[in-house]
């Protein structure tokens, strides 16, 4: 049985052990965050999408 995930609910439970181990600060985290946001709006977005989606379809088909 496989379980589907959000990268957003994923990424946001690693951030938050992140946060709560004292590994990265919450305001470096909250940097990074906004970083992503605004990465999104950009022309890079496709082909990060694209390059995320490849990688799990290759990890998927192992």
């Amino acid at each position: 049985m496989a379980v589907s995930i959000s990268a957003v609910v994923l990424l946001g439970i690693v951030v938050f052990v992140l946060i709560r181990g004292g590994t990265v600060r919450p305001g470096p985290a909250a940097a990074c965050g906004l970083f992503g946001f605004f990465l999104a709006s950009t022309g890079a977005a496709p082909f990060i999408t694209n390059a995320i989606a490849t990688l799990t379809g290759w990890i998927a088909s192992i």
